[in-house]
């Protein structure tokens, strides 16, 4: 056994490699979120978002695994995350970048068989002259706006790409995209909207299959999903679905050090500017991770870690390296220098953290630092 995760079992820290704390990531549970998700959506096809590092948690060592359970389908954002992830897939395996292309990336793009998401005019034309360059046949994706006003072709726009893809018959699109904005509130009126806007654009192009679904949309229904669903959060064990009970496995368990224990009279004043006051005696630990490593300082007076079950609310401010937290509700002597404690595990889940930070999961998971010693299982 890994000798971090043993020691982590134990309860107490371990010098190896010098982390003072340990992420736990469970690859396969990210398989198995991927199995049900692709379940959900048959007979349509479940791809993979694995952007920004597979959202922080290794695109290419989730991306493998992935690869083995058969997803052949991966997108990530930029189009240097595509180059840094596609030697770690085989050759039928599609890489697509969500944001396009940026001027002057086409032809390395198209050497290495990564596919763009073709977001405007302006990048479709690009992409049909390196395509006529090139003496060949190009994949796209094409991805039109329904309403986030954020990506995608407008509607504005929509006749002069039917127009340019009759004439130039150098792009071979692949499907029509675009993305759900509210996916995540079941009774959100945008999802019926968009949905309608997403069907109107089918009828103009008749000729291409649809990718529409993310991870809500997935459990929306069928008619959101077309032939290729791409769910993000919820293959790292977000809840896909908002005031819902999350069908996913949790992914994740991070564990961090206590540094120091001490106990302080009623009135002392604990961290920057004294915002907490103890009460009354209080038996306080200091953790080894802060804002810098992916806990954020609007958790100060409001989130909590857990020892044995029991909740220890975090006092004062976050500070970019440390936490301080109440221990009194464990027995004297419990945690010591060394001894570990639970951030994220069994008693407290993503949007827990999210929550009490007043942000969303995919900020907190995106943002777990490399100060973590990370353990794949």
């Amino acid at each position: 056994m890994d000798a971090a995760i043993q020691a982590r079992r134990q309860g107490t820290a371990t010098a190896m490699g010098g982390a003072s704390g340990y992420l736990t990531i469970d690859l396969g549970a990210i398989a198995r979120n991927y199995e049900k998700l692709a379940a959900e959506v048959a007979p349509a096809r479940a791809a993979a978002v694995v952007k920004a590092d597979a959202y922080g948690l290794g695109a290419n060592r989730v991306a493998a695994r992935l690869y083995e359970h058969g997803c052949r389908h991966f997108f990530v954002a930029q189009f240097v995350e595509a180059l840094r992830l596609q030697p770690s897939l085989a050759a039928d395996a599609t890489v697509y970048v969500l944001n396009g292309l940026q001027p002057g990336n086409e032809t390395a793009c198209a050497e290495h068989r990564i596919v763009p998401v073709i977001n405007s005019l302006e990048q479709l034309q690009r992409w049909s002259e390196t395509a006529k360059a090139l003496g060949g046949k190009l994949a796209a994706a094409l991805q039109f706006d329904t309403g986030m006003s954020r990506l995608g072709v407008p509607p504005a726009e929509r006749a002069a790409v039917a127009s340019l893809l009759a004439a130039s018959g150098g792009i071979d699109v692949q499907f029509i995209m675009s993305h759900l904005a509210s996916a995540d509130e079941a009774e959100n009126e945008q999802n019926g909207s968009q949905l309608a806007e997403m069907n109107r654009i089918t009828a103009e192009f008749p000729e291409f299959h649809l990718c529409f679904a993310n991870s809500g949309g997935i459990f929306l229904g069928r008619p959101y999903h077309g032939v290729l669903a791409r769910p993000g959060i919820a293959l790292y064990g977000g809840a896909p679905t908002a005031n819902q009970p999350n069908p996913m496995e949790p992914v994740l368990r991070l564990d961090v050090a206590i540094v120091q224990t001490r106990t302080v009279p009623a009135g002392a004043r604990v961290g920057y500017s004294g915002t907490h006051i103890a009460a009354g005696e209080t038996r306080l630990a200091t953790i080894a991770a802060g804002y810098a490593d992916g806990l954020p300082r609007s958790l100060s007076g409001r989130g909590a870690v857990y020892c044995d079950g029991i909740r220890m609310p975090i006092v004062g401010r976050v500070s970019m390296d440390s936490i301080t937290i109440d221990i009194s509700a464990l027995p004297d002597g419990r945690l010591h220098l060394g001894s570990l404690v639970e951030v994220l595990g069994s008693n407290q889940a993503l949007e827990d953290i999210a929550r009490d930070a007043g942000t969303i999961s995919y900020e907190i998971l995106t943002g777990l630092g490399q100060r973590y010693e990370r353990q794949y299982r």
